[in-house]
């Protein structure tokens, strides 16, 4: 899988804005401004996850592209 390069281009999911406590009419609504929020929630969780993995393979990248280019200079000054 191809990650973005730059983190700019994968940025981090944002949490959903909660509803005020006076955002709910008490009428019992289906679904209620509440239950949609939830969803967001349960939502944006999803996606930090699965950004967190992604986010983890650039660095795991990143740091082995670090190593790559120490152990190639040190062969070259050994060499």
């Amino acid at each position: 899988m191809s990650l973005p390069l730059r983190p700019e281009d994968d940025p981090r999911p944002q949490p959903p804005e909660r509803p005020d406590d006076n955002a709910c009419c008490q009428s019992g609504c289906d679904p209620c401004i509440f239950d949609l929020y939830n969803d967001e929630v349960t939502r944006y969780r999803a996606n930090l996850a699965v950004w967190e993995r992604r986010e983890a393979q650039r660095q795991a990248s990143t740091a082995d592209a670090t190593d790559a280019a120490k152990t190639a200079k040190a062969e070259k000054a050994a060499g």
